[in-house]
């Protein structure tokens, strides 16, 4: 299972390999030295959108930093096995988040798919990059600010956005929440 060590490690070799200073880092990445220091530390799991700036500033895909093994196709996560996947067992280190890789071990993937659970009191900040995200709410009510319009989603509904727009996803009137996320960018 892919956890916080890991990640640290593999951000710090990454940036290593291409003989990036953290400073360096920090600026192609639009992530602070100071957070780039914690994940490389260990100290805290980065968000999505903190890895999905790191990934794409390193020249690697996000699955690079969460896999650990391979699985031949098709990848088929049970609903009872997810938890066994979860790559982030702390809400408050993740921000309220918990991401459960669903494409972990498909290592020719081109997008990355997750269940998350978002806790009522997550702290969601807003996300740009190149891509596209596709999110199913499955339970609570999950608020999407996409540009500067609020969108309140529901159980069963679903938004399909170019994630290049400053987006922001979190659970809704205080309640958790539940999704299915897609995320893709190209490489």
């Amino acid at each position: 299972m892919a956890d916080g060590n890991k990640v640290a490690e593999r951000v710090r070799t990454y940036r290593e390999r291409l003989g990036m200073t953290m400073a360096v880092l920090a600026e192609k990445s639009a992530v602070s030295a100071e957070v780039i220091a914690a994940v490389e530390a260990g100290e805290v799991y980065p968000a999505l959108g903190i890895l999905v700036k790191l990934s794409r500033a390193l020249g690697q895909r996000l699955g690079t930093f969460m896999d650990d093994q391979f699985q031949a196709d098709p990848v088929i996560v049970r609903a009872g096995a997810r938890k066994d996947e979860r790559i982030s067992h702390k809400v408050r280190e993740s921000g309220g988040f918990c991401y459960f890789p669903l494409g972990y071990g498909k290592t020719d993937r081109h997008m990355e798919p997750f269940y998350i659970e978002i806790a009522p009191e997550a702290k969601a900040s807003f996300s740009s990059h190149e891509g596209e995200e596709f999110i199913v709410v499955i339970s609570g009510e999950v608020e999407l600010v996409y540009g500067s319009v609020r969108h309140v989603l529901k159980p069963g509904d679903s938004a399909y956005y170019n994630s290049v727009v400053r987006h922001l996803v979190k659970a809704a009137n205080g309640q958790a929440a539940t999704i299915y996320a897609v995320v893709f960018m190209p490489f």
